[in-house]
């Protein structure tokens, strides 16, 4: 049997991923194990706004206070002395996970542009209170001790710290494709669709949505306890609002609603600013041209574009 362009395509990507840590020592780039590292991260980041934004209509902006929560707990709890992964990763979901919950239980009574300026001011609220935190850095920001533990593996190793965050992110993304097919994931984008639809259905919409906001959030939080331990650093400036407005360009960058792209929005948006940062200290101009190209020649982003041309 044949398989699948879009089936062929995701093995070469994963190949290609659990070989780079392989293949940049031997081009003398081991900077780039680094990088992908971080893509990875914010691949994460952006794919659980995509599970709200894409598939339940909800445009958030403030996304970026669940990201940076995660990498918060981290942080402070590695200043207490807890430093074990098993707990602290899933502390970091559990309190982004919380927040969101909490954020989303009173956010969601809104609709339009007032979600999003709730969901923002939300975001803005807990930036500030971070930033109050004297004894944890205040704006400043605070360092971390080391890097988390787990049992057998040495997270403080380039490649060893790789191949954890490239499992992770291949367990979230087969989580997220399982739930987008679910009847929950359905359900979503019945509701974004068409939301008075689905409550005359019967459908309990509020708590799907908040059910989906809260996810979102844990996910969000993950990634931010992986950027915690990547930078070994974090600061209130992970929840800003342009923070989540780079999650938000990413996601439409890559394709709102599309399966993986999040995914297509992290990597190009950070390889491009990587890279055009070494020619140019206005690199902000070409992406800024390069979104303006997406929303006018590609509307469903670059993974509906890249659909299109397999498809055809």
């Amino acid at each position: 049997m044949t398989m699948r362009p879009t089936l062929l395509l995701t093995l070469f990507a994963l190949a290609l991923l659990i070989a780079v840590p392989w293949i940049a020592p031997i081009f003398d780039l081991e900077f780039y194990v680094s990088l992908v590292r971080r893509i990875l991260i914010y691949a994460l980041a952006a794919t659980s706004l995509n599970l709200i934004l894409g598939y339940g209509g909800m445009v958030a902006l403030g996304h970026a206070a669940f990201f940076g929560a995660g990498a918060y707990a981290v942080a402070i709890l590695g200043a207490s002395g807890i430093t074990a992964a098993a707990i602290v990763w899933p502390a970091a979901m559990l309190l982004a996970g919380v927040l969101a919950l909490i954020v989303g239980a009173i956010s969601l009574r809104t609709r339009g542009v007032y979600f999003i300026m709730i969901t923002l001011a939300f975001a803005q609220m807990v930036y500030y209170v971070f930033i109050s935190l004297r004894q944890y850095g205040g704006e400043d920001g605070l360092n971390l001790t080391g890097y988390s533990t787990l049992p057998g593996l040495d997270l403080a190793n380039d490649t060893t710290f790789y191949y954890v965050t490239l499992a992770i992110f291949v367990i979230v993304m087969a989580l997220f494709n399982r739930t987008v097919d679910a009847r929950f994931g359905t359900a979503l984008q019945g509701i974004r669709e068409n939301e008075s639809r689905m409550e005359s259905m019967g459908y309990p919409v509020y708590r799907l949505k908040l059910v989906a906001f809260a996810l979102s959030g844990a996910v969000a939080g993950l990634a931010g306890a992986l950027l915690a331990n990547h930078n070994l650093f974090v600061s209130p400036t992970l929840m800003h609002w342009t923070q989540s407005a780079n999650l938000l360009i990413m996601v439409l960058v890559g394709g709102i609603g599309l399966r993986y792209g999040g995914v297509a929005g992290a990597v190009v948006m950070l390889l491009l600013e990587e890279f055009l940062r070494q020619w140019t200290e206005y690199w902000h101009m070409p992406l800024g041209v390069l979104l303006l190209l997406v929303v006018l020649f590609a509307p469903r982003g670059l993974v509906g574009l890249l659909s299109k041309r397999v498809a055809s």
